[in-house]
């Protein structure tokens, strides 16, 4: 493995056990148990998650059922579900409002596509519980996220593109421009205001550090 594609793994990786990454979730889903004390025994829809996060952590809640386009999971576990289908689309994910106690969505809504779409994953989180836990990098944190790279975001598409096809620590290797334009348009992350607009009533909690919000959390419990 490269230099490069090792310092990824050290960084950014949320999979690799010792990785920064993988230590910043591992710190949030503490502090969604602190706000979620009865997780156990929860009936949870994880939207855009995946099995292994749920057989990975602390604490396993009574049902999961998550939900993404990735057709490739099919859990054995009587207690996890998965379910292939489009997190912004109510009449996709295969179940009724009152099935749920949670919603959990982890990174998810900064790729859904554009406003409207996030409004409309607003509206499957707030229809399918009572209680949600959606988080998402904040925009204004100033090194972004899926790069690993100091104020990417606020730079022109076209200079993102650019950059990609050619900066290290990206999560996945492109090697044209355009397909750096295609991979950079899937990105696009949300500020507090936003997130307290799509969820007004939800306490909006900040992942800090250095001082600095790192990323951000509507909670409704």
């Amino acid at each position: 493995m490269n230099l490069a594609r090792r310092l990824h793994h050290l960084i950014g990786d949320p999979d690799q056990r010792n990785s920064f990454s993988s230590r910043r979730r591992s710190l949030r889903f503490q502090e969604l148990l602190r706000r979620f004390p009865d997780l156990r025994s929860m009936r949870v829809l994880d939207l855009g998650g995946t099995p292994e996060f749920w057989r990975s952590a602390p604490v396993a809640p009574a049902y999961v059922t998550t939900v993404n386009l990735d057709p490739k999971y099919d859990p054995d576990e009587s207690w996890l579900d998965h379910v292939v289908a489009d997190a912004c689309e109510q009449a996709t994910l295969g179940k009724t409002p009152g099935d749920y106690d949670l919603v959990v969505s982890n990174s998810l809504i900064e790729h859904v596509g554009g406003y409207q779409r996030r409004r409309d994953f607003a509206e499957v989180v707030r229809a399918a519980a009572p209680a949600h836990w959606v988080q998402t990098p904040n925009r204004y944190f100033p090194v972004e996220p899926h790069y690993v790279a100091p104020g990417f975001q606020f730079l022109p598409v076209r200079t993102r593109a650019r950059l990609v096809s050619r900066w290290p620590l990206a999560h996945e290797r492109v090697y044209t421009v355009e397909d750096a334009l295609a991979q950079v348009l899937t990105i696009d992350l949300v500020s507090t205001a936003e997130l307290r607009h799509l969820f007004p009533g939800s306490d909006i909690w900040h992942e800090r550090l250095g001082g600095l919000s790192k990323s951000i959390v509507a909670v409704k419990a």
